[in-house]
């Protein structure tokens, strides 16, 4: 008789004080020349040893103004891959290289390369947008790449007489082609984060918040993004709630995580994140957390530093990713 099998979880690191933590980061920073660079998804205690904090679209341009020779991205790997694109000639080291996307997933690159030449042979005359949340693989296959912060600015420079394809987030392509005016033929991709957040969630607390204001993300779904009073990338939710020196209630439709960011620059206001929904149960939940931002931990941005690993290896088709990347952020 064979005996059952007795999972075992990876055991968890002991604990760290995070001051502590804090210190020798800072000490290995000078040490090993290097740099943090840290998106708004991860948590507050990394944001707060950063050199650079934003969303994808600035800290693809501060990684263009690093001095030193050692870039650590705490973020997931394709921002690892898209820094060392945009900066060869550093050492780009990730915290920990299982930090992935769900919507990069969504589109791999063999797919892709198939539906593009499928589209060519029915004559097609398109150019292709995708999302920056791409692994560089499908950077090396666009035409294009977009931000949620300069996505619109984008789609205007596609010629009028192309068609768009758009790639991976279904939800944002359709807002933009609200919001341009232009049709596009989506991919079918979604982030499990934005997709999660409970409508009847969100009209309850908003009933229970009046004077709220709603901010979400614009790769939510469309019924979310209806009700919103503030759709917009993390950048523009930033600007947004600076803007307003009247203590405000803000419901935010995002990864809860940026919830730190909004708090630092606008403390006077009260931030509520959205639950959201477990799509097996129906159950409401915490699960508008990135599991895979959650991956970043100072003990792993501590380790990084120290082994000089987990590093981004150069390949072939970042050259043909750069150019892209070039075109579409920084010109």
């Amino acid at each position: 008789m064979s005996l059952p099998v007795i999972s075992q979880s990876a055991p968890s690191a002991p604990y760290e004080d995070p001051l502590d933590l804090m210190d020798e980061i800072d000490a290995l920073k000078k040490q090993k020349d290097a740099s943090i660079l840290a998106h708004y998804y991860v948590d507050g205690e990394i944001q707060d040893i950063a050199d650079f904090t934003g969303d994808s679209l600035k800290l693809a341009r501060d990684a263009t103004k690093v001095k030193t020779s050692t870039i650590v991205f705490a973020g997931v790997h394709f921002m690892g891959e898209s820094t060392k694109i945009m900066c060869p000639e550093k050492r780009v080291l990730i915290p920990d290289l299982h930090a992935g996307c769900s919507l990069a997933d969504s589109c791999p690159p063999e797919q892709l390369a198939a539906f593009q030449e499928q589209l060519r042979a029915q004559g097609r005359n398109f150019h292709t947008v995708a999302y920056i949340n791409t692994s560089a693989a499908v950077k090396s296959l666009v035409d294009w790449i977009v931000t949620s912060g300069n996505a619109r600015e984008i789609i205007d420079r596609v010629p009028e007489d192309k068609e768009i394809l758009f790639v991976p987030d279904q939800h944002l392509g359709r807002y933009l082609m609200e919001v341009t005016g232009r049709k596009m033929i989506l991919w079918p991709g979604s982030c499990m984060v934005h997709e999660v957040f409970s409508i009847q969630d969100l009209i309850r607390i908003r009933k229970a918040n009046p004077g709220s204001v709603v901010m979400a993300h614009p790769e939510c779904p469309q019924n979310i993004l209806e009700i919103s009073d503030v759709v917009g990338g993390t950048e523009k939710m930033r600007k947004h709630v600076m803007g307003i020196a009247q203590p405000t209630t803000f419901l935010v439709a995002t990864e809860a995580t940026m919830i730190h960011p909004l708090q630092r620059v606008a403390p006077q206001h009260t931030y509520i994140p959205i639950p959201g929904i477990m799509s097996s149960s129906g159950e409401t939940c915490a699960c508008n957390k990135c599991p895979h931002m959650a991956r970043n931990t100072l003990q792993k941005v501590r380790d990084c530093l120290r082994d000089g690993s987990p590093e981004i290896e150069w390949k072939d088709y970042f050259k043909t990713a750069r150019e892209v990347l070039d075109r579409s952020l920084l010109q």
